[in-house]
């Protein structure tokens, strides 16, 4: 195996050729609060208080996620892969009505356990999904876009059996198509953050393009009301049918104050934007940003009572499986980990890269299976090294 070197070394390296690089992950800040690592203060430096290890453990559901034929090594030595899953499910969606998951993503933590790497796979990307039974009812196999291995799995269930089978066909599916197995998950419902919204009374954040909203808007007197009629384009996407007297509301450009219904609808947003899923991915980047800082306020942090009640909502939120690992394991082992240490790559360049079998699918370019490569064969420091242009410098 090559010499990956310090990881901490190759971050600061990868940090000068690209400027600040990614330091604030889609999902993975939230979710490793799962694993009782809060990641807050003015360097977003991790802090470990007993406290706050009680109340982010306390709530969240754990479960066994993963398949039991995947990695989930009994020693939290050498490199780590963590699924992280973010899964949106709509308003008064019945319980029983199969969900996607929204986001997809791999964390990869090297053997030297001081550096991350967060890898995000496009959700439309076009995949074979093995055979799977839930114990209720069996799946086929075939192929489809990765997202829905999520809703095969659980097809059926409902609450945790559904999140716990939806996971092991995604791992299952990720272990068939690439060859990468993990140690731990976590499932994130981002409806909960919702309420942490709430008990911060709001978040700003700076929207950096102009936004129109596919599920809010207004007609004439002011009454809420969806704007458009969505229907599936059978070459891809989402069609969007005005509706006659309703003025969908936008969010402009510039630092705005959003309240917890308008932060969740903004990160929601992607069938008006240019890029699609990769935008809405950017904008919760900065959500998750904006609410981290938020929490690091002297406003929250000496309010021992919200933060609690903060904490607590997050991990209700929450689902996860520490594989054979122990919870308190895993912290130590990942104490070295600061947020200049945390990179997000890009795969397909940041842009759709349309599959040849599926139009309307995503394949993932040779640069990203390249990098899944590396995954598989725990030499990703090294490959980053030799791709430094695969760093997310946005958000």
């Amino acid at each position: 195996m090559p010499n990956t070197g310090s990881g901490g070394e190759l971050a600061k390296g990868v940090a000068r050729r690209k400027g600040r690089g990614r330091r604030d992950p889609l999902w993975a800040r939230i979710l490793v609060i799962a694993g009782a690592l809060l990641m807050i203060g003015a360097g977003t430096t991790f802090v470990l208080k007993d406290v706050v290890f009680g109340y982010a453990t306390r709530s969240v559901s754990k479960e066994d996620l993963l398949p039991v034929d995947g990695a989930q090594h009994a020693s939290v030595s050498g490199a780590k892969n963590i699924l992280l899953i973010g899964i949106d499910p709509r308003p008064n969606q019945d319980p029983t009505e199969a969900i996607r998951s929204d986001s997809i993503l791999i964390l990869h933590i090297p053997a030297s356990h001081d550096m991350a790497f967060l890898i995000s796979i496009p959700r439309d990307t076009w995949v074979s999904i093995p055979k799977y039974s839930n114990g209720k009812r069996t799946y086929g196999g075939g192929k489809g876009k990765i997202n829905s291995s999520f809703a095969e799995g659980g097809y059926g269930l409902t609450g945790k059996d559904q999140r716990k089978h939806g996971t092991t066909l995604l791992a299952a599916t990720i272990k068939q198509n690439w060859g990468v197995t993990f140690d731990a998950a976590a499932i994130v419902d981002f409806v909960g953050f919702q309420d942490v919204v709430k008990i911060l009374g709001g978040v700003d954040m700076y929207v950096d393009q102009r936004t129109v909203s596919v599920h809010v808007g207004y007609d004439s007197k002011g009454n809420v009301k969806t704007p458009f009629d969505q229907r599936d384009d059978p070459n891809g996407g989402t069609i969007l049918i005005p509706i006659k007297g309703v003025t969908p509301k936008v969010y402009e450009v510039g630092q705005q104050h959003l309240a917890a219904w308008e932060a969740l609808d903004f990160v929601r947003q992607r069938e008006t934007l240019p890029k699609s899923d990769y935008d809405r991915q950017r904008h919760q980047q900065q959500f998750i940003k904006a609410l981290l800082k938020k929490i690091a306020s002297k406003e929250v942090l000496g309010n021992p009572s919200m933060l609690n009640k903060v904490l607590e909502v997050i991990g209700r939120a929450m689902t996860i499986d520490t594989g054979k690992i122990g919870l308190d394991d895993w912290i130590f082992a990942m104490r070295n980990i600061d947020s200049d240490r945390m990179l997000t790559l890009k795969t397909n360049d940041g842009g759709f890269h349309s599959s040849p079998e599926n139009p309307g699918a995503e394949a993932l370019d040779q640069t990203t299976l390249d990098l899944l490569s590396a995954v598989r064969t725990k030499t990703v420091p090294t490959f980053v090294a030799s791709n430094p242009g695969i760093v997310s410098s946005s958000g």
